[in-house]
């Protein structure tokens, strides 16, 4: 029997393949340029790119006397927008190890960073939605940006959802790993291709490369 209530599972970079930089950018500039920027700088479209805060958003648009929430819906709908191109033309794919979760004994749900449509349309494209008994991502609102991790909103969410005390959450990043902490979860660390220099400044509980290791693991440790 496991220890474990629940375990929940980041989605980019743990059941699917990450959004490639170039596209996550193109959509950046395309955001821009839907509001009337056609050149902004490379500084301030990286920013946009790699997991804006609020604050910096606010500092951006005040550059381009840009209102924050018309930039951001402009934002948001160019970025799903890519990321569904890119899954509908083979770009982005499941990772075959993901099979492996259907043995798990206890529930399993889906925290995400990325859109909540975005996920539902990856559960549904790859037929996983029947692996998981919830699933969580942000809506498409600035507010979203001071609750996404490694603020442990949505993690909480999950649990209570699931009305899981213990858990344990399979992340592919230090934000996944932070939030895990905040929560009280512990923590496995995936490491793939796209993230396998990264160097961590937190110790996640369990590091892994590959969920076909993750039975064995949730039901011994």
């Amino acid at each position: 029997m496991s220890p474990y209530d629940a375990v929940l599972f980041d989605s980019d970079g743990v059941l699917v393949e990450p959004p490639g930089i170039e596209t996550k950018t193109e959509a950046a500039r395309d955001a821009f340029a839907a509001v009337g920027v056609d050149d902004p700088k490379p500084a301030d479209v990286e920013s946009i790119v790699h997991g804006v805060t609020r604050a910096e958003l606010d500092a951006c648009c005040e550059r381009y006397d840009l209102d924050p929430t018309t930039f951001w819906r402009a934002r948001e709908r160019h970025d799903e927008d890519s990321q569904f191109a890119a899954f509908r033309a083979g770009d982005r794919d499941v990772y075959d190890d993901v099979a492996a979760i259907e043995t798990l004994s206890p529930p399993r749900g889906v925290v995400s960073n990325n859109h909540h449509t975005t996920i539902e349309f990856v559960l549904d494209r790859f037929e996983l939605a029947e692996l998981f008994a919830c699933h969580y991502g942000r809506p498409m609102t600035v507010e979203s940006l001071t609750r996404k991790k490694p603020n442990p909103h949505y993690v909480e969410t999950a649990l209570g959802a699931l009305d899981a005390e213990t858990a344990l959450y399979v992340g592919d990043s230090e934000s996944d790993v932070v939030a895990a902490e905040r929560a009280g979860l512990d923590s496995i660390f995936v490491r793939r291709e796209h993230n396998r220099d990264l160097s961590l400044s937190v110790e996640p509980d369990y590091e892994v490369d590959s969920l076909q290791t993750l039975p064995k693991l949730v039901e011994s440790a």
